[in-house]
Protein backbone atom coordinates (compact mmCIF):
# COMPACT_ATOMS: atom_id res chain seq x y z
CA UNK A 1 0.00 0.00 0.00
CA UNK A 2 1.33 3.21 -1.12
CA UNK A 3 1.87 5.73 1.57
CA UNK A 4 0.70 9.27 0.94
CA UNK A 5 3.10 11.86 2.23
CA UNK A 6 1.22 14.38 4.33
CA UNK A 7 1.52 17.93 2.97
CA UNK A 8 2.66 20.25 5.71
CA UNK A 9 1.29 23.83 5.58
CA UNK A 10 3.79 26.63 5.11
CA UNK A 11 4.47 28.60 8.25
CA UNK A 12 3.75 32.39 7.96
CA UNK A 13 6.98 34.31 8.32
CA UNK A 14 6.85 37.71 10.26
CA UNK A 15 9.26 40.61 10.72
CA UNK A 16 12.28 40.05 12.77
CA UNK A 17 13.19 42.32 15.64
CA UNK A 18 16.10 43.72 13.66
CA UNK A 19 13.83 44.62 10.74
CA UNK A 20 11.40 46.42 13.06
CA UNK A 21 14.22 48.43 14.59
CA UNK A 22 15.47 49.43 11.13
CA UNK A 23 11.98 50.50 10.00
CA UNK A 24 11.37 52.53 13.17
CA UNK A 25 14.73 54.22 12.79
CA UNK A 26 14.03 55.15 9.16
CA UNK A 27 10.57 56.51 10.03
CA UNK A 28 12.08 58.57 12.85
CA UNK A 29 14.71 60.03 10.55
CA UNK A 30 12.07 60.90 7.95
CA UNK A 31 9.84 62.49 10.61
CA UNK A 32 12.65 64.63 12.00
CA UNK A 33 13.61 65.70 8.49
CA UNK A 34 10.00 66.60 7.70
CA UNK A 35 9.65 68.60 10.93
CA UNK A 36 12.86 70.49 10.20
CA UNK A 37 11.44 71.39 6.81
CA UNK A 38 7.84 72.26 7.81
CA UNK A 39 8.40 73.84 11.25
CA UNK A 40 9.60 77.23 9.97
CA UNK A 41 6.63 77.41 7.61
CA UNK A 42 4.20 76.53 10.41
CA UNK A 43 5.75 79.04 12.80
CA UNK A 44 5.67 81.72 10.14
CA UNK A 45 1.99 81.01 9.50
CA UNK A 46 1.03 81.27 13.17
CA UNK A 47 3.17 84.41 13.65
CA UNK A 48 1.48 86.07 10.68
CA UNK A 49 -1.91 85.08 12.05
CA UNK A 50 -1.09 86.58 15.47
CA UNK A 51 0.07 89.83 13.87
CA UNK A 52 -3.08 90.01 11.74
CA UNK A 53 -5.34 89.41 14.75
CA UNK A 54 -3.51 91.99 16.86
CA UNK A 55 -3.51 94.53 14.02
CA UNK A 56 -7.25 94.10 13.59
CA UNK A 57 -7.88 94.44 17.33
CA UNK A 58 -5.69 97.55 17.68
CA UNK A 59 -7.12 99.17 14.55
CA UNK A 60 -10.70 98.56 15.67
CA UNK A 61 -9.98 99.98 19.13
CA UNK A 62 -8.30 103.13 17.78
CA UNK A 63 -11.05 103.77 15.23
CA UNK A 64 -13.71 103.34 17.87
CA UNK A 65 -12.00 105.86 20.13
CA UNK A 66 -11.51 108.22 17.19
CA UNK A 67 -15.22 108.16 16.32
CA UNK A 68 -16.22 109.09 19.86
CA UNK A 69 -13.57 111.80 20.08
CA UNK A 70 -14.76 113.50 16.90
CA UNK A 71 -18.38 113.43 18.10
CA UNK A 72 -17.64 114.58 21.66
CA UNK A 73 -19.00 117.71 23.33
CA UNK A 74 -16.61 120.60 22.53
CA UNK A 75 -13.89 121.02 25.17
CA UNK A 76 -15.02 117.91 27.08
CA UNK A 77 -11.90 115.77 26.57
CA UNK A 78 -9.80 115.32 29.71
CA UNK A 79 -6.73 113.17 30.31
CA UNK A 80 -5.13 111.69 33.41
CA UNK A 81 -1.45 111.06 32.82
CA UNK A 82 -1.01 109.22 29.54
CA UNK A 83 -3.06 106.16 30.44
CA UNK A 84 -6.69 107.28 30.25
CA UNK A 85 -8.92 110.00 28.87
CA UNK A 86 -12.60 110.80 29.08
CA UNK A 87 -15.17 112.70 27.05
CA UNK A 88 -18.87 113.48 26.92
CA UNK A 89 -20.50 111.86 23.92
CA UNK A 90 -23.26 113.44 21.85
CA UNK A 91 -26.35 112.08 20.13
CA UNK A 92 -27.42 115.26 18.36
CA UNK A 93 -27.44 119.01 18.36
CA UNK A 94 -28.79 122.05 16.59
CA UNK A 95 -29.50 125.77 16.81
CA UNK A 96 -31.79 127.43 19.31
CA UNK A 97 -33.71 130.67 18.75
CA UNK A 98 -31.65 133.48 20.22
CA UNK A 99 -34.13 136.32 19.69
CA UNK A 100 -37.89 136.56 19.47
CA UNK A 101 -39.42 136.64 15.99
CA UNK A 102 -41.17 140.03 15.93
CA UNK A 103 -43.59 138.78 13.25
CA UNK A 104 -44.77 135.86 15.40
CA UNK A 105 -46.00 136.41 18.91
CA UNK A 106 -45.84 132.67 19.57
CA UNK A 107 -42.10 132.38 18.88
CA UNK A 108 -39.98 131.44 21.86
CA UNK A 109 -36.33 132.35 22.31
CA UNK A 110 -34.07 130.79 24.91
CA UNK A 111 -34.00 132.95 28.03
CA UNK A 112 -32.16 131.50 31.00
CA UNK A 113 -33.40 134.33 33.19
CA UNK A 114 -36.97 133.09 32.99
CA UNK A 115 -38.49 130.69 35.49
CA UNK A 116 -37.63 127.07 34.59
CA UNK A 117 -38.39 125.09 32.59
CA UNK A 118 -36.71 127.05 29.83
CA UNK A 119 -38.56 126.62 26.55
CA UNK A 120 -37.16 127.53 23.15
CA UNK A 121 -37.63 126.93 19.45
CA UNK A 122 -35.17 124.66 17.66
CA UNK A 123 -34.21 125.99 14.23
CA UNK A 124 -32.56 122.88 12.79
CA UNK A 125 -33.25 119.13 12.60
CA UNK A 126 -33.03 117.59 16.05
CA UNK A 127 -32.56 114.16 17.60
CA UNK A 128 -33.32 114.30 21.30
CA UNK A 129 -35.48 112.63 23.94
CA UNK A 130 -36.87 113.65 27.29
CA UNK A 131 -34.18 113.13 29.89
CA UNK A 132 -31.29 113.83 27.51
CA UNK A 133 -29.02 116.76 28.34
CA UNK A 134 -28.76 120.07 26.49
CA UNK A 135 -25.23 121.52 26.63
CA UNK A 136 -24.65 125.16 25.67
CA UNK A 137 -21.36 127.01 25.30
CA UNK A 138 -18.96 124.53 26.89
CA UNK A 139 -15.85 126.72 26.94
CA UNK A 140 -13.72 124.91 29.50
CA UNK A 141 -12.99 121.25 30.17
CA UNK A 142 -14.82 121.25 33.49
CA UNK A 143 -18.09 123.14 32.91
CA UNK A 144 -20.10 120.28 31.44
CA UNK A 145 -18.96 117.85 34.15
CA UNK A 146 -19.78 120.30 36.95
CA UNK A 147 -23.17 121.04 35.39
CA UNK A 148 -22.72 124.79 34.86
CA UNK A 149 -23.97 124.70 31.26
CA UNK A 150 -26.16 121.63 30.92
CA UNK A 151 -29.78 120.92 31.77
CA UNK A 152 -32.09 117.95 31.32
CA UNK A 153 -34.76 118.06 28.62
CA UNK A 154 -38.23 117.99 30.22
CA UNK A 155 -40.35 118.17 27.05
CA UNK A 156 -39.89 117.77 23.31
CA UNK A 157 -42.91 118.88 21.35
CA UNK A 158 -43.96 119.75 17.85
CA UNK A 159 -44.01 123.35 16.68
CA UNK A 160 -45.33 125.32 13.73
CA UNK A 161 -42.99 124.70 10.78
CA UNK A 162 -42.50 128.45 10.40
CA UNK A 163 -41.04 128.60 13.92
CA UNK A 164 -38.64 125.69 13.68
CA UNK A 165 -38.54 121.92 13.86
CA UNK A 166 -39.35 121.42 17.57
CA UNK A 167 -39.86 123.19 20.86
CA UNK A 168 -37.76 121.98 23.74
CA UNK A 169 -38.15 122.64 27.42
CA UNK A 170 -35.32 122.05 29.85
CA UNK A 171 -34.76 122.25 33.59
CA UNK A 172 -32.68 124.97 35.21
CA UNK A 173 -28.94 125.08 34.75
CA UNK A 174 -26.56 125.90 37.59
CA UNK A 175 -27.53 129.55 37.72
CA UNK A 176 -28.61 131.80 34.88
CA UNK A 177 -25.14 132.89 33.77
CA UNK A 178 -24.34 129.85 31.60
CA UNK A 179 -22.34 131.05 28.57
CA UNK A 180 -24.12 131.14 25.27
CA UNK A 181 -22.53 129.61 22.21
CA UNK A 182 -20.31 131.77 20.03
CA UNK A 183 -22.00 131.19 16.68
CA UNK A 184 -25.63 130.94 15.61
CA UNK A 185 -27.04 129.71 18.90
CA UNK A 186 -25.49 126.27 18.83
CA UNK A 187 -26.24 123.55 21.35
CA UNK A 188 -25.45 119.84 21.59
CA UNK A 189 -27.44 116.97 23.07
CA UNK A 190 -25.81 114.28 25.17
CA UNK A 191 -27.68 111.10 26.19
CA UNK A 192 -29.29 110.61 29.56
CA UNK A 193 -27.80 107.11 29.89
CA UNK A 194 -24.02 106.82 30.24
CA UNK A 195 -23.08 110.20 28.74
CA UNK A 196 -19.50 110.09 30.07
CA UNK A 197 -17.05 107.66 28.43
CA UNK A 198 -13.54 106.95 29.70
CA UNK A 199 -10.94 104.84 27.89
CA UNK A 200 -8.49 103.25 30.31
CA UNK A 201 -5.21 101.51 29.53
CA UNK A 202 -4.53 99.35 32.58
CA UNK A 203 -1.54 97.17 33.51
CA UNK A 204 0.37 97.68 30.25
CA UNK A 205 3.67 95.82 30.11
CA UNK A 206 5.44 92.83 28.58
CA UNK A 207 5.34 89.45 30.28
CA UNK A 208 8.04 86.78 30.45
CA UNK A 209 6.56 84.94 27.46
CA UNK A 210 6.58 88.05 25.28
CA UNK A 211 2.84 88.68 25.70
CA UNK A 212 1.30 91.97 26.74
CA UNK A 213 -0.17 91.96 30.25
CA UNK A 214 -2.46 94.99 29.98
CA UNK A 215 -5.96 95.74 28.76
CA UNK A 216 -7.79 98.62 27.12
CA UNK A 217 -11.26 99.15 28.61
CA UNK A 218 -14.19 101.46 27.91
CA UNK A 219 -15.91 102.73 31.06
CA UNK A 220 -19.30 104.40 30.55
CA UNK A 221 -21.17 106.21 33.30
CA UNK A 222 -23.24 109.18 34.37
CA UNK A 223 -22.11 112.66 35.36
CA UNK A 224 -20.45 112.50 38.76
CA UNK A 225 -21.70 115.02 41.26
CA UNK A 226 -19.27 117.91 40.91
CA UNK A 227 -16.48 115.69 39.57
CA UNK A 228 -15.24 118.41 37.23
CA UNK A 229 -11.67 117.13 36.81
CA UNK A 230 -10.50 113.63 35.97
CA UNK A 231 -8.39 112.78 39.03
CA UNK A 232 -7.94 109.02 38.54
CA UNK A 233 -8.56 106.34 35.94
CA UNK A 234 -11.80 104.48 36.79
CA UNK A 235 -12.01 100.70 37.20
CA UNK A 236 -14.25 98.20 35.46
CA UNK A 237 -15.73 98.73 32.03
CA UNK A 238 -15.97 96.72 28.83
CA UNK A 239 -12.92 95.07 27.30
CA UNK A 240 -11.82 96.74 24.05
CA UNK A 241 -8.35 95.19 23.55
CA UNK A 242 -6.18 92.66 25.38
CA UNK A 243 -2.45 91.81 25.38
CA UNK A 244 -1.58 95.53 25.70
CA UNK A 245 2.15 96.05 26.20
CA UNK A 246 2.25 99.85 25.85
CA UNK A 247 -0.12 102.77 25.32
CA UNK A 248 -0.17 106.55 25.37
CA UNK A 249 -2.92 109.17 25.13
CA UNK A 250 -2.13 112.85 24.52
CA UNK A 251 -4.51 115.79 24.20
CA UNK A 252 -3.87 119.29 22.87
CA UNK A 253 -6.96 121.47 23.44
CA UNK A 254 -5.86 124.22 21.02
CA UNK A 255 -4.10 122.56 18.11
CA UNK A 256 -5.75 124.75 15.45
CA UNK A 257 -4.35 128.05 14.26
CA UNK A 258 -7.39 129.83 15.71
CA UNK A 259 -7.38 127.68 18.87
CA UNK A 260 -10.78 126.22 18.01
CA UNK A 261 -9.67 122.68 17.22
CA UNK A 262 -8.39 120.12 19.72
CA UNK A 263 -6.33 117.07 18.85
CA UNK A 264 -6.17 113.67 20.54
CA UNK A 265 -3.18 111.40 19.82
CA UNK A 266 -3.58 107.70 20.67
CA UNK A 267 -0.86 105.03 20.59
CA UNK A 268 -1.51 101.35 21.25
CA UNK A 269 0.94 98.43 21.25
CA UNK A 270 -0.15 94.80 21.50
CA UNK A 271 2.17 91.82 21.96
CA UNK A 272 1.70 88.06 21.94
CA UNK A 273 4.40 85.35 21.92
CA UNK A 274 7.12 87.91 21.07
CA UNK A 275 5.14 89.30 18.14
CA UNK A 276 4.32 93.02 18.43
CA UNK A 277 1.99 95.41 16.65
CA UNK A 278 2.13 99.15 17.31
CA UNK A 279 -0.46 101.52 15.81
CA UNK A 280 -1.12 105.24 16.28
CA UNK A 281 -4.18 107.32 15.48
CA UNK A 282 -4.93 111.02 15.66
CA UNK A 283 -8.40 112.61 15.83
CA UNK A 284 -9.46 116.24 15.70
CA UNK A 285 -12.28 117.63 17.81
CA UNK A 286 -14.05 120.91 17.06
CA UNK A 287 -13.83 122.90 20.30
CA UNK A 288 -15.88 125.87 19.12
CA UNK A 289 -18.85 126.04 21.53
Amino acid sequence: MMRMAARMPKTARGFSLMELIVVITIIGILGVSAMAFFRPALESYFDARRRADMSDMADSALRRMGREVRAAVPNSVQTYGNTCFRLVRTVGGGRYRKYEDMTRVDSQALDLAQTPPHGFDVLSPLQAAVGDWVVIGNQTGSDVYAGHNRAAITANGAVDAALGTARLAMAAMNGTDAPFSYTDGRFVVTPKVNPVVTYVCDGAGLGATGTGMGTLRRVAGDFGGGDAVLSACPAGGDLVARHVSACRFLYNPSAGATQQSGFVWMELELAEANEKVRLAYGAHIVNLP
